[in-house]
């Protein structure tokens, strides 16, 4: 299969390194990573350790492709969406944070779109370097009625094939709610805590972070979707310990000094649940907190 994946990042290096090993593959993202890559291959150490040899490239138009997994952050999907509409691709994936992606990539694109999570643990290290610090599974669905399960079971055995644990799901919904319960209670309490992903399993973070996530499923009942607040708790718990070395994606922002997804997880969770009249305190002290660290920083605009 050819696959692209647009946001040669981490998780988006991970995905692509271990996919290059049984596909031809094409990495999207940008210098010096994409140079490092070109110039003397992707590097994957931690769960397993091996060199591949994808293509790379910081220009992601034109492309051709049966599958393109997308993987840059929320603010830059439109951009990515764009960019893939200028080629031709049998099939998109989001492996992405927050919600409304996919209905970004399917008002560009006329292919079918699937909804993915992922559970792999994925930190940069120097350029042409990932390392892999969970096992992790892949999850994906078909996102709209006409997007049908078949392409989702193509594109999971090509994840298999390539010795990834990935399974498909017909409740494509349920999977991204679940998903932000997840991010909203790891993402920002690790960010704003400087700490990895285990800290959140533990005292005195993890009540903060189930608080979050039970808030969560409180708005997908709401919204129809099902997901029970022990269900989003115990999602929590189990992701932050199989990931417990993992520094969130969040955190990684912070730490660099660049804007974050908060809008996309809990500034979704607090605009949601305002539609749906719900409470939800711990997501809008969260998303309060890592948005005035950006004003702070510099990368977003006073509001």
């Amino acid at each position: 299969m050819d696959v692209l994946v647009f946001g040669a990042g981490s998780l988006g290096s991970l995905v692509g390194g271990l996919l290059a090993r049984n596909h031809d593959v094409t990495l999207v993202g940008r210098d010096p990573h994409v140079e490092a890559v070109r110039t003397d291959g992707l590097r994957v150490s931690g769960v397993e350790t091996f060199e591949t040899r994808p293509a790379a490239t910081t220009d992601g138009t034109g492309a051709n492709a049966d599958l393109a997994v997308v993987t840059v952050k929320a603010y830059d999907t439109a951009a990515a969406a764009r960019a893939l509409a200028t080629g031709d691709v049998g099939a998109v994936c989001s492996l992405q944070n927050g919600m409304g992606n996919e209905d970004v990539l399917a008002d560009h694109l006329d292919a079918p779109v699937l909804a993915g999570a992922t559970t792999l643990g994925a930190r940069s290290s120097d350029p042409g370097h990932v390392e892999w610090l969970g096992r992790g599974r892949v999850t994906v669905g078909p996102w709209r009625p006409a997007d049908d399960a078949a392409t989702a079971e193509r594109v999971v055995e090509a994840f298999a094939a390539a010795g990834l644990d990935a399974d498909a799901t017909t409740d494509a919904r349920g999977l991204l709610w679940e998903k932000l319960a997840i991010n909203a209670a790891i993402n920002p309490v690790t960010a704003l805590a400087r700490v990895e992903n285990g800290a959140v399993a533990e005292p005195p973070l993890s009540g903060l972070a189930k608080s979050a996530a039970a808030e969560v499923a409180r708005v997908a009942s709401a919204d129809g979707a099902s997901l029970s607040a022990g269900d989003a708790r115990e999602a929590v718990e189990t992701v932050a310990r199989a990931t417990a070395r993992n520094r969130s994606s969040m955190h990684g922002d912070v730490a660099r000094g660049r804007r974050t997804e908060i809008d996309a997880i809990n500034g979704y969770v607090v605009d949601r649940a305002g539609n749906l009249d719900c409470s939800v305190p711990v997501n809008r002290g969260l998303a309060a907190l890592v948005r005035g660290w950006e004003v702070g920083a510099g990368v977003r605009d006073g509001e």
